[in-house]
């Protein structure tokens, strides 16, 4: 499950096919350094992001993707 705690190169190493959800939120700078060592959270408040309803979008297509690959 993602958190807001985890950091975003934690995310991408968890899964790279979130990264699409992260650039349609308005996080299109994903490659830069800085980036990989920054929480969702605060990525989110940065980009005047609701920091919930993107971990539970990201949630929802990790519960989807399970579910298809069952």
């Amino acid at each position: 499950m993602v958190t807001k705690e985890m950091l975003i190169g934690e995310l991408l190493d968890y899964d790279m096919e979130v990264a699409p959800i992260l650039m349609a939120a308005g996080m299109h700078c994903l490659g830069c350094p800085s980036s990989q060592m920054e929480s969702l959270e605060m990525a989110c408040m940065v980009h005047g992001i609701d920091v919930d309803e993107l971990v539970d979008a990201i949630n929802e297509f990790e519960e989807n993707k399970a579910k298809a690959n069952a």
